[in-house]
């Protein structure tokens, strides 16, 4: 892929962005109403996925329990593979029903189940559609995230991303479940579209009502509501392909792609870290190396967000800005890559990591907001998005590295 590619790369998404969501605007803005309802009557979203997708359940749980936007409340949400012991056993024992059996044992009928997989032949379909299935008899709300075409039959909402590229799906699965969490909140704002929800003081606004329809709890707009919820996604959409196009450099890809491959072909390996959002991408990206999709070479990779036990030993005996850099000790030799990944550019844990990475000789390598911030200074390559915007930095992040990760094969 050269820097010709790349462009032409980052115009694809960009047309593949437009049109998909200009054209399930309307039913995300029903599934975000539908959400709120289960959500305002005390029901969890319950996320899971098979292959790469296993980091997109983590990067929903993570956005809906600690949001990172003043203002927004926290959201119940539960990312099945997160319990990686019983995954496991389960999977061994129940074969494609694991997920199902977890729906079974940990779901109930007022949750939302989102199943997501990012190609239509994904070994692990029939374990996520067996799951909705399971979710949909129970009388959970369900959705589906896919590639082009497969369906799964128990996903009350569909949303097909028309691209054979993993990649991609996962780019617009991402700012998909992005819209939905910044969006269901839209109806709390409006509890008179909220039925089944736990009432509150009714008041009489008497001339006034006009001014204060919420006072009452009573709005019944639901279609203008939903109108300016449909206008927001297809901005957002927008938004995301503005900053992407403002922070593509071909150069710096190809350039950081050459220097990460010098360094693998040596016999070196790639450390991944972040917090949060940024922990499931430096995640997926371990799992985009180790277990690439098919025409991919792995390439050996260890994420520092992975083994909960060190990281929250380390934690707890020595503080937590130490977790990713005692773990750069332990793990890290000349040769071998460090790529941070963060939103802001100034997490402490992360500026140790990089800092302790550069004395051990590893090439560091950054993705960052925020203008690239301190992280940037610490870097042998930083990969900077021009944006103040959590959701959509992360976005524009994870198509960063999708390509870098297609690069390395050239």
């Amino acid at each position: 892929m050269d820097r010709g590619a790349i462009s032409r790369a980052y115009a694809d998404r960009e047309a593949l962005v437009r049109s998909f969501f200009s054209e399930h605007a309307q039913a995300l803005a029903v599934l975000c109403h539908g959400m709120a309802r289960r959500f305002a009557r005390g029901g969890r979203l319950v996320a899971f996925g098979t292959g790469a997708a296993v980091t997109d359940a983590q990067h929903v749980s993570v956005e809906f329990v600690h949001p990172v936007i003043v203002g927004k409340r926290a959201l119940p949400a539960l990312a099945l593979p997160n319990d990686i012991s019983s995954t496991v056993s389960l999977m061994l024992a129940g074969g494609d029903a694991f997920l199902a059996h977890q729906v079974q044992t940990m779901c109930s009928p007022d949750d939302i189940a989102l199943g997501m997989v990012h190609r239509d032949d994904d070994e692990g379909f029939a374990a996520v559609a067996t799951a909705l299935e399971e979710a949909a008899g129970m009388g959970l709300l369900t959705v589906f995230l896919g590639g082009p075409e497969r369906s799964a039959k128990g996903a009350e909402h569909l949303f097909h991303v028309p691209s054979d590229d993993p990649f991609v799906v996962q780019e617009v699965h991402e700012t998909l479940y992005h819209v939905l969490w910044e969006l269901v909140h839209v109806f709390f704002e409006h509890k008179g579209l909220l039925e089944d929800r736990v009432r509150g003081a009714v008041h009489d606004t008497g001339g006034s009502s006009f001014l204060y329809p919420f006072l009452a709890e009573a709005e019944s707009d639901l279609d203008g509501v939903l109108s300016e919820v449909q206008r927001s996604i297809v901005q957002k959409a927008e938004d995301v392909i503005a900053l992407r196009a403002g922070s593509s450099d071909p150069a710096a890809l190809s350039e950081t792609a050459a220097a990460v491959a010098e360094r693998v072909r040596a016999g070196g390996k790639v450390l991944t870290f972040g917090n949060g959002g940024s922990a499931t991408d430096a995640q997926d990206l371990t799992g985009d190396l180790v277990a690439p999709p098919a025409g991919l070479r792995p390439v050996p990779a260890i994420s520092l967000t992975n083994d909960v036990a060190v990281v929250t030993a380390v934690g707890n005996d020595v503080g937590f800005d130490n977790v990713f850099a005692r773990q750069v000790i332990a793990y890290g030799q000349q040769g071998d890559v460090a790529v941070a990944i963060s939103t802001s550019g100034g997490s402490r844990n992360v500026l140790a990591a990089l800092t302790e990475a550069r004395r051990r000789g590893l090439l560091t390598i950054g993705l960052s907001g925020y203008g690239g911030g301190p992280q940037a200074e610490l870097c042998d390559h930083a990969l900077i998005v021009h944006g103040d915007y959590i959701p959509r930095i992360q976005e524009a992040q994870a198509t960063q590295y999708h390509l870098l990760r297609a690069l390395l094969e050239a």
